[in-house]
């Protein structure tokens, strides 16, 4: 087995857009977005901190850094999931975001689980 497999998250997400929420008139278009979090690796990790790139159509790029995820830094042993839900705000009806999770295995390795990028879009905007 190489390292690569034993240190292994994958990062699933679904987005919907919150027009309850949302704003157009005023350039404010919420989302919503849930996250599954699985460690298909050979080894325990545990999520302790993210760092989001969140670009609007605009360009603008908003930076967020934390520790852990909803107030949670989850211990995943191989075959686990953690899945939570959160938000975003644009100023724009169309976006984009993209990340890493950095992670910590039982035997003291630290990794970044990438989140691949997804898009954020108000529905009929896309053509």
């Amino acid at each position: 087995m190489s390292e690569n497999q034993k240190y292994d998250i994958r990062v699933e997400v679904v987005t919907r857009y919150l027009p309850e929420q949302s704003d157009p008139e005023s350039d404010r278009y919420v989302f919503s977005y849930a996250i599954t979090i699985s460690n298909v690796g050979s080894i325990a990790a545990q999520l302790i901190s993210r760092h989001w790139l969140i670009t609007d159509a605009d360009g603008k790029v908003q930076e967020v850094r934390g520790l852990g995820v909803v107030g949670n830094q989850p211990l995943l042993q191989p075959g686990e999931k953690f899945e939570y839900a959160s938000g975003s705000a644009l100023e724009t009806p169309v976006g984009t975001m993209k990340g890493t999770y950095q992670m910590v295995a039982e035997d003291g390795t630290q990794f970044d689980a990438e989140i691949p990028e997804f898009v954020l879009s108000m529905p009929r905007t896309l053509h």
